[in-house]
């Protein structure tokens, strides 16, 4: 039998009058170089139905893309809730991507109309020409600046655009399946692929995003958004945040250590997100600089293995808890939460928090070997996780990527191990993971270990070949200024937390671990520079 429930869509449009409405006085607050701004939710959503309806005027009239080439600020939050309302795909653009995978992405996605800060036009003009979709670029910012257009192009001032138009906007009642927005991956190997986010999975999401055993997202949190909008959909947090209530605090582009600990000094927010390497800088400027984050009380940390030393360090020297969790792109991106069970406590709590954590209910997951057979989860079988649920992407747009699916089941490339009770520990990714002499060695085990020591600020582990155990372990490490701490007294330090053999020979001093566009350590590059003989390898 059927049931009798009512088949209200899930969409968009309902987060934005919601928010806007129920949650009236809660804040987006944009940092300046003057320090911050602020403007209600109510404000936000006037002012998303007058973009709206200045985007209907510039042709927008059903599922077109409008791409975003923005910082996390105020206006970025409107386009985020204001064009998937309307209908339209939101299209968030990487600003860190290549020249050529940015045209690609905008040629493939076919967008119609890009919003762009003024301070990026310098890295959007030189591309224009290329854009074979394009026919409005809007620009935020106080002044609009000079742009060489091709023929058929139209700039504009976000304000001036949507000065004159209404408050209020019909907004439409869509399919819940219908696209809503959509984020290209990084393209770390080949052309970025691009995912298409639903009305309904973006819903669903965030009300993982607000639950107990996901972030926790709560109504009177005010969250620091650090990672950006065009990366994952900044994680959820400007939907989950509009949905709950909770406050937001936009860095824009300061997302260097001194202005992130002073704006956590000055807005006073008590939750963030944001990779591993955000979170080493500001500790590293905490050291040395006597801001006050006692506000902040609970920080998520994803994109690439945190090092249990950063997690201790946050904890015992300032009172912020690290939540570990683990996503991508495909996933929209949260997959699983390291929130220890309620029973646990002391090293056993630690035990469970080291993990990338556990699925919620909606994400189901398995582990396969090479040989396509599911293994066991019993904390110690390893395979490559393959997952699947209502927020998982199942195909790419407009790419045939079936290498990348699974009779139903994505398949992530981490390589990694499940306990019984559903927490995820990831070993590797499928193509840094070194084989040594027939063996396995994790280089994210050996990246925690040896940025345990004191004097290491980053460490990167690739494999080299080995003429006698076929790969072996290379650390690339970036030491603290003036320190002459040695490769010896790193493999030292490590020695006794890992097997002998696993202890790394070969070592390079570098001055910055290689990223990528979302800020991942980048060894591709790293092993490119090896090859290339760029890195001075001392064997030890």
């Amino acid at each position: 039998m059927l049931s009798t429930m009512q088949e209200a869509p899930l969409s968009i449009a309902q987060l934005l009058r919601y928010g806007s409405t129920v949650h009236s006085e809660a804040q987006v607050v944009t940092w300046t170089d003057d320090g911050s701004r602020s403007a209600s939710y109510a404000e936000v959503g006037r002012r998303c139905a007058r973009l709206a309806h200045a985007l209907r005027g510039l042709g927008v009239t059903g599922d077109q893309r409008v791409g975003t080439f923005m910082w996390n600020n105020q206006e970025h939050l409107e386009a985020y809730l204001g064009i998937p309302a309307m209908g339209a795909v939101l299209h968030t653009l990487n600003i860190r991507l290549f020249p050529d995978q940015l045209v690609h992405v905008v040629n493939h996605a076919a967008d119609h109309v890009i919003l762009v800060d003024a301070t990026l036009i310098p890295l959007l003009a030189p591309r224009l020409a290329e854009f074979t979709t394009v026919r409005h670029i809007v620009v935020s910012g106080a002044q609009t600046p000079e742009i060489d257009l091709p023929d058929g192009m139209t700039v504009h001032s976000w304000e001036q655009l949507i000065a004159d138009e209404p408050d209020d906007f019909d907004w439409p009642e869509l399919d819940e399946r219908t696209a809503a927005a959509m984020c290209y991956t990084s393209g770390t190997t080949g052309d970025p692929k691009g995912v298409a986010y639903s009305h309904r999975s973006i819903w669903l999401h965030s009300m993982s995003v607000c639950m107990t055993d996901g972030m926790g997202l709560k109504q009177g949190d005010l969250a620091l958004a650090i990672v950006p909008q065009f990366h994952a959909m900044s994680w959820g947090m400007p939907y989950a945040a509009f949905m709950i209530g909770a406050s937001l605090l936009m860095p824009d582009r300061f997302l260097q250590p001194a202005p992130l600990a002073q704006m956590i000094a000055e807005v006073r927010p008590n939750f963030a997100a944001a990779v591993p390497a955000i979170w080493q800088g500001l500790l590293h400027h905490l050291e040395d600089h006597d801001d006050d984050v006692s506000s902040m009380k609970l920080v998520v940390v994803g994109g690439s293995a945190v090092p249990p030393s950063l997690m201790h360090a946050f904890e015992e020297q300032y009172g912020i808890k690290v939540l570990h969790a683990w996503g991508m792109t495909e996933t929209s991106p949260l997959g699983s939460v390291a929130n220890p069970p309620a029973a646990a406590e002391g090293e056993d709590a630690w035990r469970y928090r080291y993990t990338q954590g556990r699925f919620p209910a909606a994400v189901e997951a398995r582990l396969v070997d090479d040989d396509g057979a599911i293994v066991p989860k019993d904390g110690e079988s390893v395979g490559e996780l393959e997952v699947r649920g209502p927020w998982i992407a199942g195909a790419y747009y407009g790419v045939d990527a079936a290498d990348k699916f699974d009779d139903g089941w994505l398949r992530t490339g981490d390589v990694g191990k499940i306990t019984a009770d559903g927490y995820l520990t990831l070993t590797d990714r499928s193509k840094d993971i070194i084989k040594s002499g027939g063996e396995w060695i994790s280089s994210v085990d050996l990246e925690n270990l040896v940025m345990g020591h004191p004097d290491v600020l980053e460490a990167a582990v690739i494999g080299v070949p080995d003429e006698k155990w076929d790969e072996r372990p290379l650390v690339a490490v970036v030491l603290r200024e003036g320190s002459d701490t040695t490769p010896r007294t790193l493999q030292d330090f490590m020695a006794g937390s890992i097997a002998k053999w696993q202890l790394p020979e070969n070592w390079a001093r570098i001055t910055e671990v290689p990223k990528t566009s979302v800020g991942k350590f980048d060894k591709k590059r790293l092993r490119a520079d090896f090859q290339a003989g760029d890195l001075e390898v001392e064997r030890i």
